[in-house]
């Protein structure tokens, strides 16, 4: 791949969640680490292209990248998503995936696996943190 773009690709992705209010708890504390504001109304919360609502059964099995900027960014999201509600899944530190992959992992309170990743100068993409279903139930 010759050139790697962020945000053209998708307009918005959304996340149907079993409870809105703890939903909203974790993701404002989280995306405030990621400098990400967001906003908030009547059975909805919006942050960019990330958009979650309780109108439909929860989302399952769905993976999603966020940028990071640096380890201690990773480190600030992990400390917050567990002070949060979250649940460790692993700790801030590098992982074997490629060099320079630096994450944290942790279930949202409503079982959403976060996972914050910092990439290695080998990949186009300087940082992420992910987001995916936890396979161990809530």
């Amino acid at each position: 791949m010759s050139e790697y773009r962020m945000g053209r690709l998708l307009d918005h992705v959304h996340l149907r969640v079993r409870d809105l209010a703890a939903s909203i708890r974790f993701y404002q504390s989280v995306l405030a680490v990621l400098g990400v504001p967001s906003q908030s109304g009547d059975g909805w919360l919006q942050a960019d292209e990330l958009f979650l609502s309780e109108d439909q059964p929860p989302t399952q099995k769905l993976h999603l990248a966020f940028q990071a900027r640096d380890h201690a960014m990773v480190e600030r999201f992990y400390s917050t998503a567990l002070q949060a509600g979250g649940r460790d899944n692993g700790a801030p530190g590098e992982r074997s995936y490629h060099a320079g992959y630096y994450a944290a992992f942790c279930s949202t309170p409503t079982a959403t696996t976060s996972r914050r990743s910092i990439m290695g100068q080998l990949n186009a993409r300087p940082t992420a943190l992910s987001l995916r279903p936890n396979k161990s139930g809530p």
